[in-house]
């Protein structure tokens, strides 16, 4: 094996070399970042990288750089293998990581909107309508809980009133605000499907001309 890597010209040599420690390490960041080991030592590097850079989409990182490499090596042994002239196969080899850095970089990035897509943002509680779960005191006496429809699913919640007067279970209510540590500030309302009273008169009004 050593005298068969010494007689190899100096391009193949740097392509070898890449190759084979590019293989290693994208190995191991690949079981790392999907088993949730030590990936998170990894991101702390992606992070830096990113900030420095100031990529958004997170195309230079350092598991897409690893990517790069890798597939820098390969495809550049394979061009040699297949009689390619060394020009032809640096822009082969090149274009190919940085392809595959592509591919990494789409594939962390809709990997994460996936899981933030399951992270609840109590933010987006605000304006829903739901039900008192759990008597709720009057001007943030005490705590209750509410039922509220939030990202698709309905939970159940803590929540404070600033109302004067309890909000008692059953009671049908709307999110009005949200505390910094998660909290639900909600009011009193009517059903939303309960028509106003306005409406109704506008309802009868309106049957009443077809009447006429």
């Amino acid at each position: 094996m050593t005298e068969w890597f010494s007689n190899l010209e100096f391009l193949p040599k740097v392509y070898w070399v890449v190759a084979i420690i590019g293989s290693v390490v994208f190995l191991a960041v690949m079981f790392m970042a999907f088993l949730g080991g030590d990936a998170d030592d990894l991101g702390d590097i992606d992070t830096d990288i990113d900030s420095d850079i100031g990529a958004g989409f997170q195309f230079i990182t350092f598991k897409n750089l690893v990517g790069f490499f890798t597939i820098f090596g390969w495809s550049g042994i394979a061009c040699l293998n297949a009689g390619y002239s060394k020009p032809t196969t640096i822009i082969i080899s090149v274009i190919s990581g940085l392809l595959m850095m592509l591919i990494m970089a789409a594939m962390f990035h809709f990997i994460s909107k996936l899981s933030d897509s399951g992270t609840l943002n109590y933010k987006n509680a605000i304006d829903a309508v739901g039900e008192v779960y759990l008597t709720i005191g009057a001007d943030r006496s005490s705590m209750g809980k509410v039922s509220v429809n939030v990202q698709g699913t309905v939970r159940e919640l803590d929540a404070l009133t600033d109302s004067l007067t309890e909000l008692k279970s059953g009671t049908i209510i709307k999110v009005v605000d949200v505390t910094s540590n998660g909290i639900l500030i909600v009011d009193q309302t009517r059903k939303p499907i309960e028509p106003s009273v306005a409406e109704r008169q506008k309802l009868n009004n309106g049957n009443n001309n077809l009447i006429e």
